[in-house]
């Protein structure tokens, strides 16, 4: 074969490189205008968005000499080969949403603890259920408290005239009740007065005029806390000399008198040196009771009374 493009016999006769000697170019041999090397070659430079796509294990035939095939149909374009998925066998499949997976699984995110929650609320709903009935618990205890107080520990004493029904209480700091002449109810024309000086009462004030049958103080207690014994105490004065009077209790006289004795060793009609005291064991309810001090037939009752109190037990002071 000489120089020049007097054609070939076969494709394998063609020299595709007969531009690169200078007998080629005389015969006016020319370089490829589609690519570099042997038409068709794989690196043949392609348009950004001419390739094909969709066309798995094929591969256009390669067009005139030096020039690319024309493309099916461009990027971003309709595919001929392309088939929509309801065209398809069985038609359009629905997307599968991947399966949260639990703690066991190990795979995809875990779902909201809603066990925990729930635990959770109940839990609070219970610790405020307990905290209202401890509250209420609480309030009842309390009333109760109140009422048991308010039986064992009533207002302090009252002072009352002598015509009037005298009572008394228990003490606020707990000490059983103390009253004074002047609140005792006087009856059988006993009477107050305050001319012999010393009596402890308040104001100096002292029951007189007791010498005779008849004549009486009566004290109304409230408040005792329970039933049992208690000594009663009584203030008196006598002149020097001893006597005696009556000892009521709820009613029921006492087998052992009321001894107003010289305890003081006063002069003989002295009463102003007279003042001392005396006591008696008796049995009291809880609550209420009445104690009478009288001058009754038989009793020896010359003297003045100022006070009576109450002390728990049978003791002597």
């Amino acid at each position: 074969m000489t120089p020049g493009n007097n054609g070939a016999s076969t494709p394998e006769d063609d020299d595709p490189f007969g531009y690169l000697y200078a007998d080629g170019q005389a015969n006016g041999a020319q370089p490829p205008s589609g690519g570099y090397g042997y038409p068709g070659s794989v690196n043949r430079v392609r348009t950004v968005g001419q390739r094909q796509y969709g066309q798995q294990g094929q591969q256009a035939a390669p067009g005139p000499y030096g020039q690319v095939p024309q493309q099916q149909a461009g990027y971003g374009q309709p595919n001929a080969h392309y088939a929509a998925p309801e065209t398809l066998p069985g038609g359009a499949q629905p997307p599968r949403q991947q399966q949260s997976r639990g703690a066991g699984g190990g795979k995809g995110r875990r779902g909201p603890n809603t066990k925990g929650l729930l635990i959770g609320a109940v839990a609070v709903v219970a610790a405020v259920v307990v905290g209202i009935a401890v509250t209420v618990l609480g309030d009842k205890g309390d009333d109760k408290a109140d009422g048991q107080t308010g039986a064992t520990t009533p207002p302090a004493s009252q002072s009352a005239s002598p015509s009037s029904s005298p009572t008394s209480s228990v003490a606020p700091n707990g000490d059983l009740p103390k009253i004074d002449a002047k609140a005792l109810l006087l009856g059988g024309g006993a009477t107050t007065a305050s001319d012999v000086k010393g009596a402890q009462a308040d104001g100096g004030v002292y029951v007189g005029n007791f010498n005779h049958v008849g004549a009486s103080v009566t004290w109304t207690v409230n408040g005792i806390p329970e039933d049992g014994k208690y000594s009663v105490y009584i203030g008196y004065g006598v002149p020097g000399k001893d006597g005696t009077a009556t000892l009521t209790i709820n009613g029921a006289p006492s087998a052992q008198p009321v001894k107003l004795k010289n305890w003081a060793n006063a002069p003989e009609g002295d009463y102003e040196k007279g003042w001392t005291k005396t006591y008696n064991y008796v049995q009291l309810n809880k609550g209420t009771n009445t104690i009478k001090v009288s001058c009754e037939q038989g009793d020896q009752c010359d003297a003045n009374l100022d006070q009576m109190w109450l002390v728990k037990g049978w003791v002597k002071s």
